[in-house]
């Protein structure tokens, strides 16, 4: 769901923002760390790319039988993380459309049955760690369905109105869900004891944390620690303040990022503006901190609508920016397939596959990412530099440097063919993971770059 407001400490932020550029350094390969506690990422996860999975659109039956079959394709892509949307039993109470939202849970502990058996499940997370690949699930602790259990077993976990009935969030339109009271110390030990509970007894790898901003932060610290005394998790918030990389989560959204190339398509933005994101990212997050790039995922494609229809004939220029820029990209069930329609929230709408006619050009940014140390995630990625071409306001070209390794990325962000003059002398052998044209065929004035077009070349 997307953050329609901020649940922020604001010392902690304050905190956060204020960290010095020593610090930074010195955190390099951490998130955080007190005298007691230090928060490391899974080594794993330093060069791997995230995939949505949405179980109900996924396949025709909408289980997880079906997605498990799935499994070695996207291996063969190179996917390493994959992030299942709720799994849990859906609320009948309120529900919407005839289906209700994943995000309305009914049991913490349960397995929705729509999607199958708790057998299915397992042999599902079974299927994707032979393949190599980490799971994790999504977890909506903010709040839950009107009939999840505790609302019988356990109301004063609530935050109850005047008179005493179960509401929903404050200032939303989410009323199919009632809202958790986050004061009451009980609700922290019944949340917690619920995520153990997954890492325990069906293995899986951590969890994508719905909302967390809505949360305090000092729940989300207490719990890592928690779950990481069982096994080492992943943990993704749906954030973007530094506070969260503390000693509690791997990686945070870029959801601003994702908001300037929406307001880029629709001419309100510039290049000039991703100068500006970039260098305050710099700034504002340790060095160590993943953060997570996209271009669509559940909440963009069904209420914003599909990349096609957000980013047009530019669709893979932004994509190529997403992958290629920093932290972690991720893809979303059917984007490999070309995301030719939204789909619905609440009810049964299979995507469409159409023979996966965008699985190489993905596959191709991924492979690139999984043995390329410059586009790796964190501190253990390469560094940033814009490189300046004659043509800025139309063309964004960057290198990625880490150690040996570099990437050098071209885009044309306008309609028309334009021709690479860099101001500066790039050296190296350098090839295009798409084609195999050499920068050199490119910075000679040889070949132009099409419009909406891209290139990325991998120092050889």
């Amino acid at each position: 769901m997307k953050i329609f407001y901020l649940f922020v400490f604001a010392t902690l932020v304050w905190s956060c923002n204020n960290q010095s550029a020593a610090s930074h350094t010195a955190n390099a390969n951490v998130i955080g760390s007190s005298e007691t506690d230090v928060l490391n990422h899974p080594e794993w996860s330093k060069n791997a790319t995230m995939y949505e999975v949405n179980i109900r659109q996924h396949t025709i039956e909408g289980t997880f039988a079906a997605f498990e079959k799935d499994i070695p394709r996207l291996k063969q892509m190179g996917i390493t993380l994959l992030w299942l949307m709720p799994i849990h039993p859906i609320g009948i109470v309120n529900r919407k459309g005839s289906l209700g939202s994943y995000y309305s849970v009914r049991d913490y502990k349960g397995v929705n049955p729509e999607f199958g058996t708790e057998d299915d499940f397992r042999r599902m997370i079974k299927t994707a760690h032979d393949n190599g690949m980490k799971i994790i699930i999504d977890w909506v602790a903010n709040h839950s369905s009107f009939d999840n259990i505790w609302t019988v077993e356990k109301k004063s976990n609530y935050a109850l109105d005047t008179a005493g009935s179960l509401q929903p969030p404050f200032n939303t339109d989410w009323w199919d869900v009632a809202q958790l009271d986050w004061t009451n110390k009980q609700v922290w030990a019944d949340m917690k004891d619920a995520m153990k509970f997954w890492i325990r007894e069906y293995d899986i790898d951590g969890f994508r944390c719905d909302v967390a901003e809505k949360v305090p932060t000092p729940f989300w610290e207490e719990t890592r620690q928690a779950l990481d005394s069982i096994k080492p998790v992943f943990m993704l918030a749906e954030a973007e303040i530094p506070e969260m990389h503390n000693i509690a989560f791997d990686m945070t959204y870029g959801w601003e990022m994702m908001h300037i190339m929406n307001e880029m398509a629709k001419g309100k933005k510039s290049l000039e503006d991703v100068d500006v994101y970039m260098d305050k990212e710099r700034r504002k997050f340790i060095s160590s901190a993943y953060r997570m790039y996209f271009t669509t995922n559940h909440d963009e494609n069904s209420w914003q609508g599909t990349g096609d229809e957000r980013y047009g004939k530019a669709r893979k220029v932004y994509d190529v920016m997403a992958f290629t820029m920093w932290g972690m990209p991720l893809l979303y069930t059917s984007q490999e397939g070309g995301e030719t329609k939204r789909l619905k929230f609440f009810d049964k709408d299979t995507c469409e596959w159409n023979g996966y006619k965008e699985q190489d050009f993905y596959s191709r940014l991924i492979q690139l990412r999984t043995r390329n140390k410059a586009l790796w995630s964190g501190a253990e990625g390469g560094d940033f530099r814009r490189v300046k071409t004659s043509s800025d306001e139309v063309i964004y070209a960057f290198i990625r440097t880490k150690g040996e390794s570099q990437v050098l990325v071209m885009l044309n962000f306008s309609d028309k063919p334009q021709k690479i003059g860099f101001i500066e002398d790039i050296k190296g052998n350098f090839s295009s993971i798409f084609n195999q044209q050499t920068l050199s065929v490119f910075t000679q004035g040889d070949v132009k770059l099409d419009p909406y077009g891209y290139q990325v070349f991998e120092l050889k």
